[in-house]
């Protein structure tokens, strides 16, 4: 079995970990988008380890939405 990697906001970007907490209790904006991307890599993580089977094809559309997604919460996370 492959080793996996977790991708948590927090652990994605250490060092924002203080203004990861600030907007998830601010900003609904950000809280929704960040619930989205902890979802979304729940359901990554459960294909890579086959307790979801799904299509590779699908696996990697969702690893883009994941990314698109970080993006946002990065620049949201850094604009100020």
């Amino acid at each position: 079995m492959q080793n996996l990697e977790h991708h948590c906001l927090s652990s994605e970007f250490p060092e924002l970990k203080a203004q990861i907490h600030t907007l998830k209790m601010n900003d609904a904006h950000f809280r929704k988008l960040h619930e989205a991307y902890t979802d979304l890599s729940k359901r990554i993580e459960n294909m890579e380890t086959e307790v979801t089977p799904a299509a590779t094809a699908d696996e990697e559309e969702l690893k883009m939405e994941r990314v698109h997604l970080k993006d946002t919460l990065y620049q949201m996370l850094t604009a100020s």
